[in-house]
């Protein structure tokens, strides 16, 4: 059985400065609110910061959680109300159809795999030098984050059929005459779109409400791990239950351990309100 949390996290206490500073400490915690992950099973995480001094933390668990600790040392625990909530899941893939039709919120980490960076790290230099020196060995590809909100859109509007579901053109009024409401995205600077990909048009239901960067030490050995994320929100409607459900309980993209790929869904809004828990 699977679940979805809501914790209500404190922002002015020390402990959750440093979950919603860092995702590695924010990982570490929600893996130990999870008595024991079941093989091939995924944990998944979000943070919606929508309202900065209530955060929320949203949690996909395959085994019933206790966020106790979380609640204690972050959260809000002399608080009237729901310090975390823990929801069955079941019901939700059960509503699952064609042609259904849900509000959305994703955070995720846009890439696109190249031979070639524009601007390669000191270990992707590295990587190329020694493919150079290697009799011409073709290296194996590097994962690039898409840093423009354009890119990131694009991303998804051309993937989002292969996870179960399409976005809907916006019902916005026709521009003026002589406007041209549908500007063309930028082609990629590496691997652009092929020109049969569906058009990548920003007139859909979905926006960007957050992009940031993400970077932290990732170990003891100074490792650093660094990513941009993007949270989309918006309209989708379902082509294929059973691939959105894997999506759903597997995650979308990469980086899913440090708070990226968390797809949630919420029954349609009333025009110009978005809610999801």
């Amino acid at each position: 059985m699977t679940y979805l949390s809501r914790i209500r996290i404190n922002p002015l206490r020390a402990e959750s400065r440093k979950l919603l500073a860092n995702p590695r400490a924010m990982h570490a915690a929600v893996t130990g609110g999870i008595p024991g992950t079941p093989t091939g099973e995924r944990t998944l995480w979000r943070l919606d910061a929508d309202n900065p001094h209530r955060p929320h933390l949203f949690v996909l668990t395959p085994t019933k959680p206790d966020w106790t600790h979380l609640v204690e040392n972050a959260g809000w625990p002399d608080a009237d109300g729901d310090h975390a909530a823990i929801r069955d899941y079941t019901p939700l893939l059960n509503q699952l159809a064609i042609g259904r039709e849900f509000a959305f919120r994703l955070t995720a980490s846009p890439v696109q795999n190249t031979h070639a960076p524009i601007k390669p790290s000191a270990e992707q230099a590295a990587r190329l030098e020694t493919a150079d020196n290697d009799s011409g060995k073709r290296p194996r590809g590097f994962r690039v984050s898409h840093r423009t909100a354009a890119h990131q859109l694009h991303w998804l509007l051309t993937r989002c059929e292969k996870w179960g579901f399409d976005i809907p053109p916006s019902f916005t009024d026709p521009a003026a005459p002589g406007l041209d409401p549908t500007p063309t995205t930028p082609p990629l600077t590496q691997n652009a779109p092929s020109p049969h990909a569906p058009d990548p048009n920003p007139a859909r239901e979905v926006r960007i409400t957050a992009r940031q960067r993400q970077s932290f030490t990732k170990n003891p050995t100074g490792r650093r791990v660094t990513f941009h994320t993007v949270t989309f929100e918006g309209h989708l409607r379902i082509t294929d239950p059973a691939q959105l459900t894997t999506h759903l309980l597997n995650g979308i993209g990469p980086q899913k351990a440090y708070g990226c790929g968390l797809l949630t869904l919420a029954p349609l809004p009333a025009r110009n309100t978005h809610s999801h828990g």
